[in-house]
């Protein structure tokens, strides 16, 4: 039975150069009313625990979070998904520093900026902001990576960093780290601290 997953698997095919016949018929089967484009897919898990935390499942709703493998990525999946393709409504999060260049391919697709929502740096350092850095190191430790965090902030490049950049370079030291306190660091967010772009996104779907 087709679900929300073959709709991601079949335009993430598509994007690499394959048909487009499965991802536009399961587009009006499922049926899909909202594309979501993230980075990658520690913001994936950030997202689908905010939603799950508000009780709202969004594969459900009809809404398609999809990961682009980079930011490079975005024009590509916007001609296809946007205007010039299945002309699905699109927004997304983007770190601020990419911000001129996801305009400039959402321009290029026909597709419209609204809805797209700015991270500072990334939405790592948006969420450890929002929790501190006491806080992030207690869930580390409670996650059972303290010994791998000390060790990594005895490591000289580190020396000189201020504290969130460390923890925020620490989180993309070893493969699934991200994509795991994605979730961690979400779920421990006071309901008043949710960042304001991770807050947007899921207001706006």
């Amino acid at each position: 039975m087709a679900d929300m997953g073959s709709f991601r698997d079949a335009v993430t095919a598509w994007a690499a150069g394959g048909p487009g016949e499965p991802a536009r018929e399961l587009a009006g089967r499922l049926p899909v009313r909202r594309v979501v484009l993230l980075e990658g897919p520690s913001d994936v898990a950030a997202v689908d625990a905010l939603a799950e935390r508000r009780g709202r499942n969004l594969a459900a709703e009809g809404v398609c979070v999809l990961p682009m493998g980079g930011a490079m990525s975005v024009g590509r999946f916007a001609a296809l998904l946007g205007p010039t393709g299945l002309d699905l409504p699109l927004t997304g999060l983007c770190d601020e520093r990419e911000r001129p260049y996801y305009a400039r391919a959402l321009d290029g697709a026909g597709a419209t900026q609204h809805g797209f929502f700015v991270c500072a740096a990334d939405l790592e350092d948006e969420l450890i902001r929002a929790l501190g850095v006491p806080r992030v190191k207690e869930l580390v430790e409670e996650e059972g990576d303290l010994r791998a965090l000390q060790t990594f902030l005895r490591q000289p490049a580190q020396q000189g960093r201020a504290a969130q950049q460390q923890l925020r370079r620490f989180l993309g030291t070893k493969k699934g780290r991200k994509i795991h306190y994605g979730r961690v660091l979400v779920e421990a967010l006071d309901a008043d601290r949710v960042p304001a772009p991770l807050e947007g996104l899921l207001s706006g779907v």
